[in-house]
Formats: structure tokens, sequence, C-alpha cells
């Protein structure tokens, strides 16, 4: 696990370039604090900071094939990466070292571009041929790894995190304005774009080339569903417990100690109990709310005694929690306000003190169908077979009712996670100070939905969130509330082979209209006690719409809004009405608060104040 930077033009000074990449990679030394590497020449320049995982010794970065014509930097972990390398050696390629960011040199050499689909693991990649003048760039299929990218003329930038472009001098700085509604709306963007006019996120799985000042992209795989309808609950259980079970033994492969997450919920108890019966002495980690009506450590404890873990607690209280969202909005590099990536922080630095590396449950809710968003999507589905006629008709009879007027639209309309933060995109531009010509945050989601018209609604709510919420929400908070503190955080249910198994799994055994991860549950009670395989999705609760009513917190909210940003792109005066609202318990507007509020936090570090804060 590291951090990753880089650039590339047709030419430049070495030594420049050099001095360039290294304060790039100073911006992301969280990322890696136990070495650096930099290599320059007078077309590229590509920079690491290192976390050593594996091969602790010998598998420094920038790594090179054996004449020097190679050198890759890259961030993740290849799990099946002694078995490529055997492939590799059978081949004839000579292997000097243990570590797997050497399998990426001479899988290069062998299989060219097709080298990302052999992968196992998370990652993201950069590789430069010297001979042919090329830089070939990949991300895992998933997105567990970031990778952006920046082009201007002939010059083209790459990174693990955006901040480090603040470094180059060819990097323009501003702001995507133009997408400031969808922000507010989803509070990510969808696709690859950024807050960062002319910084793209590249895709998960696919791969760039950048040759002679030419950047080209490739889709190298899909995530697409087979599903088989001749097995039973059983055999799928069975299925579902073996492929975790091998996930789990190639995602604790490390050379240093590997903890687990666990807040008593079925994923990570299913995954910790996995853990603990592979490594010995397994420490787990867990975080909650001073408020106990908030916090999830009783049921961790739970978990933890029927496991027979130990289990280390953080507990987060409202100054924690409003005193780290600088450093946090800092970290994210896009505005984030999900309240959930508070705690992680917090959960994060906790288990850095004991451990190196953390497995965590991510992702099992969207192969396993787990959101209660999938279960309103199997009622959805029912009433679709309904003329639309007569839908659009029982909609006018009742403007009222929500469920009536989602069922006379297409399903994209209805898409919960466009107007996450507001009803409608009216209710939101009131807020704004000035009109945008901009495309409803339901239209934006309109292209994915249209990939999947074959697929039942549950299921296309399930592809359409692996390909948005996961990547540009749970995932990016994943890895930089890890990465903050030099944490590796590694998803077992986010793996190839356990995707096999759950893009073959039927929906009645994802999702019914009252239960989620029917058949995952199914095969977490093949190990864990009936009371952790059958408890229920709590999510994230979180204080801070109380705290919001206290008054730090709101004085705190307030000058914000009425500050001298809020003033450029908001109508103050509204804004401070939400928020004395809220405090009078008028409305619980919290999440449009905060979504505000973290915002205006992100754009005083990046376009106000004059440097980098100091963490």
């Amino acid at each position: 696990m590291c951090g990753i930077v880089g650039f590339a033009e047709n030419y430049h000074d070495p030594s420049q370039a050099r001095r360039t990449v290294h304060a790039m990679a100073e911006l992301i030394r969280h990322r890696g604090p136990d070495g650096e590497g930099l290599y320059a020449d007078a077309r590229a320049a590509l920079g690491h900071r290192r976390l050593s995982i594996i091969d602790l010794e010998g598998g420094g970065q920038p790594m090179f094939n054996e004449d020097g014509s190679l050198v890759v930097v890259f961030n993740g972990e290849i799990y099946n990466y002694r078995e490529l390398a055997r492939q590799l050696s059978a081949a004839g390629h000579r292997f000097a070292t243990h570590s797997d960011t050497e399998v990426l040199l001479h899988g290069w050499e062998q299989w060219g571009q097709a080298l990302p689909g052999k992968l196992r693991g998370m990652f993201a990649f950069v590789l430069w041929d010297t001979k042919a003048g090329t830089i070939f760039g990949a991300r895992d299929l998933f997105g567990i790894k970031p990778l952006y990218y920046y082009q201007r003329g002939e010059l083209l930038l790459f990174a693990s995190e955006i901040k480090a472009f603040l470094a180059h001098p060819g990097f323009v700085k501003r702001f995507n304005e133009d997408r400031l509604p969808d922000y507010l709306s989803m509070e990510y963007l969808p696709g690859n774009e950024t807050l960062f006019t002319g910084v793209y996120e590249l895709l998960p799985g696919h791969s760039f080339i950048w040759r002679e000042g030419k950047l080209s992209l490739h889709r190298y795989g899909k995530i697409r569903y087979r599903v088989r309808h001749d097995r039973t609950l059983d055999e799928w259980a069975e299925d579902i417990d073996r492929a975790f079970t091998g996930s789990v033994a190639a995602h604790i492969i490390a050379d240093v100690e590997v903890g687990c997450f666990l807040s008593g919920g079925v994923d990570s108890s299913l995954t910790a109990c996995k853990a603990a019966g592979q490594q010995s002495r397994l420490q787990c980690f867990s975080v909650g709310y001073a408020e106990q009506a908030y916090s999830e450590l009783p049921a961790a404890r739970q978990a933890a005694e029927a496991l027979g873990v130990p289990c280390t607690e953080a507990t987060v209280d409202a100054g924690d929690f409003f005193a780290a969202n600088r450093a946090i909005q800092w970290y994210l590099d896009e505005p984030m306000p999900n309240p959930a990536e508070v705690p992680l922080y917090f959960l994060c630095k906790s288990a850095r003190q004991r451990v190196k590396v953390v497995l965590s449950g991510e992702g099992a809710d969207e192969l396993f169908g787990g959101y209660p968003l999938y279960c309103q999507g199997v009622h959805m589905a029912a009433w679709q077979r309904l003329p639309r006629g007569l839908r659009r008709l029982l909609a006018r009879c009742a403007p009222g009712c929500g469920f009536l007027r989602r069922g006379a639209q297409s399903r994209w309309q209805r898409c919960a996670r466009a107007n996450y933060v507001f009803a409608t995109p009216e209710e939101r531009d009131r807020y704004l100070k000035r009109r945008y010509d901009s495309r409803t945050p339901a239209r934006r989601f309109k292209p994915y939905f249209d990939k999947v018209r074959g697929l039942d609604e549950p299921t296309a709510l399930q592809w359409v969130d692996l390909h948005t919420w996961l990547p540009r929400d749970i995932l990016r908070k994943a890895d930089r509330m890890s990465m903050a503190h030099s944490l590796e955080l590694r998803v077992p249910f986010l793996d190839r082979e356990v995707l096999a198994v759950a893009m073959e799994l039927p929906r009645p055994f994802r999702c019914t209209r009252r239960k989620t991860k029917v058949a995952l549950r199914a095969a977490a009670g093949r190990s864990l006690p009936p009371e952790l395989a059958r408890r229920k999705k709590r999510g994230f609760p979180v204080p801070l719409a109380d705290w919001l009513r206290q008054d730090p917190y709101y004085a705190m909210v307030r000058e914000a809004f009425s500050g001298a940003v809020a003033e450029r792109f908001f109508d103050t005066r509204a804004l401070c009405t939400l928020l004395d609202d809220h405090r009078a318990g008028k409305v619980n507007a919290m999440t449009k608060i905060w979504s505000f509020y973290c915002f205006l936090v992100w754009y005083q570090l990046y376009f106000v104040d004059p440097q980098p804060p100091k963490l």
C-alpha cells in the first residue's frame, strides 16, 4: 500500500522534474511514511511513497525490469502474485524480489495491455515504457484504489490523490463550479469528473495509455450478471462460504500483522470470524459515540465475545467530530458530507496504533443485496407490472403519495441516490446564488440505467450502485480515512472470486420485500451464531442532528454560513434560516446543513487558504 505520483511530457529537465515529483510525493506522504522513491528522465517522472506490507526489505519503488527499460509505481496489493510469478517464471522471466510489484513489470512484458485483467487484488499502477515512450496506467475492477489524471496540452499528471497536483507548476487549479448542484444533491459526482476542472478519476476496470502527448482510455473489465436458477439456498450458501473463505485467506497475506474492523453486523462479523480462523491472535477494532443510543459498541462487544477475539474500542464525542472535519475534508480531496467518514477516521487512527493492515466489510451490501433500497425495488418491480397508463392515472389521483408518483416514473427518474440530500432540484436551487444550466441529478444516472434495461429493478439498482455509490462514496472514504493514518484497509468481499458467485445469485437469494442478503446470511449462519448472522443492518447512526442544536457547534456552522465563501455561492440568509429552523426543532435538516458546511470547509482549504493545512 502506498501513494503514487508522476507526470510525462515530450521533454523536461530531469533534475527539475525530480524536484517537482518529490514535492508531489510529499503532499501524500501520509499514504507511505516508510520510504520514498523517485525516478526522472527527460520525458517522465515517477514518485512513490511506501507503506511496507510485503517483502519489507526488497519491495522498494519505483521498480525496474532487468535492463531498466520499464519503470513502475504501484499502489495496492496483488493477491494472486505468487501464482502469476510462477507462470511468468515458467515463461522465462527472472525475478529479483519477492514483491507483488515485480509481477507488474514482467506481466507487462508478457501480456501487455491484457495485464490488468489477470490481476486479483486492489490496485492502481502506472508503468513507464522508456523504449516505446508509453505511459500505461490501470485501476482495479471495483475502484478500491484511486487514480487521478490531468492533461493540459502534451502534459499528463497522475496521482493517487488530487492534492499531489498542487505541487506541479503546470497544474491550473480551478473549481468545477458547474457540478456544484450535483454535489449538493448526491454528495458525490458519479462518473469520472471531479470538482477540480480538468481533473478526472480513472474509472474502475479501466486503463489509459499516453504516448507523445495523446491520451486514450480503455475498459479492460466489466461487471455482468449471469444469474443461475439451478441451485438451492443451501448450495448457494456453500458457494459463498467457500469463495469468501478463500478471499480472506488471500487478503491476510502480509509480512506484518493484520487486524479487523468489527461493528457487530453480519459483514464485519463474518470477516472477523474467517480471519480469526486463519490467523492466531487476531485483533479487532470498533468505534462508537459517547451517546449510547447511536453507538455500535454494544453490538461490537457482543460479536467480539461470541467470536472470542479481543476488541479495541474508540469513542467519538461532539468535540472530536467537529475538530476533525477540517483534516477529513483535506484528506478526501473533494468534499464529502457522509457523517460516517468521521467515526471511520477515528477507527483507523485507533487501529494504526496496533496494526498496519485491517480487513473491513465494504462491498457486501452492493454485491449481496444489503440495502433497504433494494427491498423497495422488489416492491416497485411488482407495481411495474400494472399498465403504465394506469400507474400514471393513480399518481395524478393521489399527488401526495410518493410511492405512486415514483411508480409512474422511469427507473432513472426515481433513483433515490440522485436526490439523496434534497427532495427535488427545485428545493436545492433555492439556496444557490445563481442559476446553473445543468442536467437534473436523476438525468446523471440515466446512462447507467440504460445499460441494464434487461435486469429486474433491484438487480439494476445493485449494478448502478456498484458503478457509482460504491467507488465514489464507500470506497473513497475507506481509502482516504485509512490512508490518512497510514493504514492499509483491505476489503475481502470485493474480490473477483466472490464477485463471480454474487453475479450468478438469483434475486430472491439476494433480497426480498422484507429481507436483505438472504444467501449471505445463510452462508454466515454456517460460521456465526444465529444472532449475528441474522442481525439487521443498522447503518451508521450519528448524533449530528442533536449536536447542531448545541451552542458551540451551531455557532461554528452559522459563522461559516455567513462567511465570504458562503456569500460567493449561496443565499446566506436562506442557509442561516435553514440552520435556525433545525435548531428550533421545526425541521430535521442535518443532511442538508452538513452538505453545505463540508463544502464550505473544503473550498476554504483548497481555494482560499494559501498553503496546505498543517495536520
